[in-house]
């Protein structure tokens, strides 16, 4: 009895605070905004694919008929459990996705260390190379292997594409890419705040969970619900529709969402007229080719540290 009470007596919750999170966050955008843009494609290429295989297993999942007609709640909620697993894979393997930079490269430009330049081709390498990932799962992997083609899961790619697409409204699907990237890109806080594999996972999972149990709308996902669906032939569902009333209101809402209340919101709390904030006991300016980068980027920034200089590897690797 002793020796267990003495084991709980030393659990605690190994984690860095919201502050050296959102330090991280925006020294992970400065890595990411000066990468090789042809890495930045790829990069978002491998997390289109990858959002693509957790899309397609949540619709799966979904494919339950007498759920959908007596108990929708509930095999919607039993879908989102099963979803996050896309991005986990994407953060804990560095890829790219439009909507997480639209979080970490703001808060790194409204903290002076990028340029607002070099944060715009990120967001346009990452949405395109999303984009072709996505497609690249629908086409090659989901459509021409025909596992969607028989019912009832290609009467469930049909009823999804069309709850998602054709029935909503233009401000109703710009309204939900709002509260869905608020809570993607607060799954990416989590998992850059988790110190260890375990905390990561678990961080990412929830948020992830709730916006798919509340149906919002995530650009990336619906580069693989919505064009599936036009590959099962969802009546009154076009590309045209689709550019118009689903890339254009979600990609709108997710930039809302994860640029404005979750970085800008950090950054306003944690960063703006705040001291110097050290991760791990370095401070930024003593990373070792971040001085002369931020040169370039027009940054005044100038913090005193305790520590020698680290070398650039030390600046946060993480996906999403």
């Amino acid at each position: 009895m002793t020796l267990g009470f003495c084991a709980m007596a030393t659990v605690s919750v190994n984690a860095y605070t919201p502050q050296e999170t959102i330090e991280m966050i925006s020294r992970a955008g400065v890595k990411k905004g000066n990468m090789p843009p042809h890495k930045v494609f790829l990069s978002a290429v491998s997390a289109g694919c990858l959002l693509s295989f957790a899309a397609a297993s949540s619709l799966s999942t979904n494919t339950a008929p007498w759920y959908q007609d007596n108990a929708p709640g509930l095999i919607r909620m039993i879908g989102a459990l099963i979803f996050p697993y896309g991005l986990v894979m994407i953060v804990l393997t560095g890829a790219d996705l439009c909507t997480g930079t639209f979080m970490y490269t703001t808060v790194s430009v409204l903290h002076g260390r990028l340029p607002v330049g070099k944060m715009l081709l990120h967001w346009f390498l990452c949405f395109w190379g999303n984009l072709a990932g996505s497609l690249f799962v629908v086409a090659l992997i989901f459509g021409y292997s025909g596992v969607f083609d028989k019912d009832p899961y290609h009467a469930e790619v049909i009823a999804f594409a069309t709850k998602k697409q054709v029935t909503p409204t233009f401000h109703q699907i710009f309204l939900r890419g709002i509260g869905c990237n608020w809570l993607v890109c607060l799954a990416c806080f989590f998992g850059m705040q988790g110190r260890d594999l375990a905390s990561k996972i678990i961080g990412i999972w929830w948020p992830i969970f709730a916006f798919v149990s509340l149906g919002l709308d995530h650009v990336v996902a619906n580069m693989f619900f919505i064009p599936m669906g036009i590959w099962q032939n969802t009546p009154n569902l076009s590309v045209g529709l689709y550019i118009w009333k689903g890339i254009i209101p979600a990609g709108l809402g997710n930039i809302v969402g994860g640029a404005l209340f979750c970085g800008g919101y950090y950054w306003f709390m944690y960063i703006l007229a705040e001291p110097a904030i050290a991760v791990d006991g370095a401070y930024y300016d003593k990373i070792e080719g971040v001085g002369s980068r931020d040169e370039e980027s027009g940054s005044n920034e100038k913090f005193a540290s305790s520590r020698g200089a680290v070398t650039e590897s030390d600046m946060p690797t993480i996906g999403g």
